[in-house]
């Protein structure tokens, strides 16, 4: 079984990169470094059935289906990830934890199987690297304490597909 592993660390408060990465209105600025994926539905209550919804390509629909498994506010944010219809869900978990220097934000995401799994792990691998490593900091710059989007923000939201 092949697997997604990395992690970041943020020079930021938990508050702000919880904010980032669960904000359904602010997941697009840092969706947007990869395919520009909406999080349609998303709230992170347990129980909750949402989608990411991007441009669609060929062998692609440009959907994945997801439900919120498990929530910690400011910790953890554990759901199934569903790029295919019919396709065995696999399992993403965010955790956060607080450093010294601000937040330690790791991302693992299980459950790819066969020769498939491991190219969708290895294509997503990269894509969710740029987006961790480019998009997020970029959002986390443009936001306030409370983790709101400045004013002022240069930021673009990618246009709808």
């Amino acid at each position: 079984m092949s697997e997604i592993h990395i992690v970041r660390d943020y020079p930021h408060s938990p508050i702000k990169v919880w904010r980032a990465m669960t904000d359904p209105a602010l997941i697009p600025y840092w969706t947007s470094t990869g395919k520009g994926a909406r999080a349609v539905g998303f709230q992170p209550v347990v129980g909750t059935r949402f989608q990411f919804v991007a441009k669609p390509m060929p062998g692609w629909r440009g959907i994945v289906d997801c439900e919120v498994l498990e929530v910690r506010e400011r910790e953890l944010l554990r759901y199934t990830w569903v790029g295919a219809e019919g396709e065995t869900p696999s399992h993403v978990l965010y955790q956060l934890a607080p450093t010294p220097e601000g937040t330690r934000f790791t991302y693992h995401h299980t459950g790819f199987t066969g020769i498939g799994g491991f190219a969708m792990a290895k294509i997503l691998g990269s894509v969710r690297t740029r987006m961790l490593t480019v998009g997020v900091p970029a959002l986390l710059a443009e936001l306030d304490e409370t983790g709101a989007l400045r004013p002022d923000t240069t930021l673009r939201l990618p246009q709808p597909r």
